[in-house]
């Protein structure tokens, strides 16, 4: 069906830039994208990662390479330079980089949460605030963050990630109610469970990463899947998206606590 249909945002010529770019669902988004009239930028730490995904996408003149590591908010500000200067202007910014977490709390020393809350939290807000006088200048864009549905409900060996993935639910969501009206879109994309290397990199509670790809990962939606229902959500304009088989319990929290907190604490979420 064609994109210009009822309720569709058109995408053409639009210029987006994808953090996390180099692997799971950041790679799935940064292919998908790259068969439309677009042009990327395709962040995250790894160069290499990140140019062997251009080689992998279509229209590969239309795509910058653009090494950016989250947690180094005092480079925020060049590089965000540099994006605009690629193409001129960044429509749209999808805020995708982070790392997981797999440990009790009596196991996680505090430095994981300040670790987790560095790159998923403060590395997307620190990109937004930079990017966000552009937009403003410009009167449009649309600002998207893929957090999880652990930042509708927290769960069991996460709690470090489910804080920072619902600190960003609560400043997306003050964002989009100061300045919608402004013509600054914001998108919300909480998936469940998708079957990439989120596991694998996942903190214990030592910081070591986990090194392996839990069950519930593997039996996840596939990053593909998932891309292809955030770049939905996008051309939708869609404030916020739930992703995945799991997005029931968001509303069974919502409206069963009592029945929520007896499922949660027997899920299988390992």
């Amino acid at each position: 069906m064609p994109e210009r249909r009822k309720g569709m945002k058109n995408l053409n010529n639009k210029t987006i830039w994808i953090t996390g770019a180099s692997s799971g669902i950041g790679e799935a988004l940064a292919k998908q994208l790259s068969q439309l009239d677009v042009n990327l930028i395709l962040s995250a730490r790894g160069e290499q990662e990140l140019i062997r995904v251009k080689s992998e996408c279509q229209n590969t003149g239309r795509i910058k390479i653009l090494p950016l590591d989250l947690a180094d908010t005092n480079s925020h500000a060049a590089k965000t330079s540099e994006a605009i200067e690629a193409f001129g202007q960044v429509d749209i910014l999808i805020n995708n980089g982070g790392r997981s977490q797999r440990s009790l709390i009596k196991d996680t020393i505090l430095q994981v949460d300040r670790d987790l809350m560095e790159v998923n939290y403060f590395g997307s807000v620190s990109l937004t605030k930079q990017l966000l006088p552009h937009m403003m200048n410009r009167g449009e864009g649309h600002f998207v963050v893929v957090t999880s549905l652990t930042g509708i409900f927290g769960t069991p060996y996460r709690s470090g990630y489910a804080a920072s993935k619902h600190a960003l639910h609560g400043f997306y969501d003050s964002m989009r109610a100061e300045l919608e009206d402004s013509g600054i879109k914001v998108t919300i994309a909480a998936p469940g469970f998708v079957k990439t290397n989120v596991s694998v990199n996942a903190f214990q509670g030592d910081g070591q990463s986990l090194g392996k790809m839990d069950d519930a990962q593997a039996n996840g939606l596939s990053a593909e899947q998932c891309a292809a229902k955030i770049i939905k959500a996008i051309k939708r304009q869609k404030r916020e998206v739930y992703i995945g088989a799991e997005s029931y319990a968001a509303y069974v929290k919502r409206f069963l606590p009592g029945l929520f907190a007896r499922m949660i604490k027997r899920a299988k979420v390992r």
